[in-house]
């Protein structure tokens, strides 16, 4: 059943991606999550026991997400709602956006495709040459293939819109508190431990689509460069779309002015990608959507 809700959802996503006329009148669910956890930051992220306080967050969060997502699914529309939700719970189209506007801006100045990067990466952007440009966009493209496309559809297969709906809000959660700063080192552990866990099997699953998309079989290399990676799961994706694209990604940048000097993925790829690069991230964005939703078609017709 969820596979053949699935469908559909991931259509509606890629035709309409996230229309702006609607979330300038309602906020949008991410945002609704967004609140919540800020306010939980700021309500219980003090004193002592803040690792305690921080997993009892994340329980009660995911508890009632998955609530409402199986409120969601127990309407008698068949499936209608459902399916609603769960497309504006993806990002395929929009990711594809945000990543091309990079390319789009950088054919026309530097500078601007600095600005269009900062919109979408962490790091300092502010010297960024245009192939640094070019490579923030393209790992920026690869994790959020994983984060907002394939581990989102994964959760829904195997659990419902109460799955996705539990995924996304401690991605959120690990994206604003899971950071290790001496103010969330510890109210932000359960986030960041079970963003983790939920994205140890979709984050491979996007390495292992995004390979078989462009026709790529040696695992030897992506095998070899992910676990380098400073995250357990971003890794993957990574090193998959580097090897596609034949670029070398990740390597030294700079964070809050500190040169951190992080190896190189796929280091036997070019080190000068420009806009053309971005374009084919994208190529690859869809390559490996298309393969997603190939692979729930197959699981619908079990």
């Amino acid at each position: 059943m969820s596979a053949t809700l699935l469908i559909p959802a991931m259509l509606l996503d890629a035709a309409f991606g996230e229309p702006k006329w609607l979330w300038d009148r309602f906020p949008h669910p991410a945002v609704v999550m967004g609140r919540a956890i800020g306010w939980a930051d700021r309500t219980f992220n003090h004193g002592t026991h803040r690792k305690l306080k921080g997993v009892l967050v994340m329980v009660v969060l995911g508890l009632s997400g998955m609530v409402i997502g199986w409120l969601i699914h127990s309407v008698p529309d068949f499936g209608l709602l459902e399916v609603t939700a769960a497309a504006i719970l993806l990002a395929q189209k929009s990711l594809v956006q945000h990543v091309r506007s990079v390319a789009d801006a950088l054919r026309l100045s530097l500078q601007g495709g600095r600005r269009a990067v900062s919109m979408i990466v962490g790091r300092d952007t502010a010297n960024l040459d245009e192939a640094a440009v070019s490579r923030a966009a393209i790992e920026s493209a690869a994790e959020n293939l994983s984060d907002g496309v394939i581990a989102p559809a994964f959760w829904f297969l195997v659990a419902g819109l109460p799955g996705l709906v539990l995924y996304k809000i401690t991605n959120t959660a690990d994206s604003m508190i899971g950071h290790r700063t001496p103010r969330h080192e510890e109210f932000g552990w359960a986030a960041a431990r079970f963003d983790d866990l939920l994205n140890l099997v979709p984050a491979r699953l996007t390495a292992v689509l995004l390979a078989l998309a462009h026709g790529w079989a040696d695992a030897r290399p992506i095998l070899r460069d992910a676990p380098l990676h400073r995250s357990p799961n971003a890794g993957w994706p990574e090193a998959a779309m580097a090897v596609v694209l034949d670029t070398a990604l990740s390597g030294p940048r700079a964070y809050h002015g500190e040169m951190r000097d992080y190896p190189w993925v796929w280091p036997e790829g070019r080190r000068d990608p420009g806009p053309d690069q971005i374009d084919a991230a994208c190529s690859a964005l869809w390559r490996a959507w298309g393969a997603m939703l190939g692979v729930t078609a197959l699981i619908a017709l079990i």
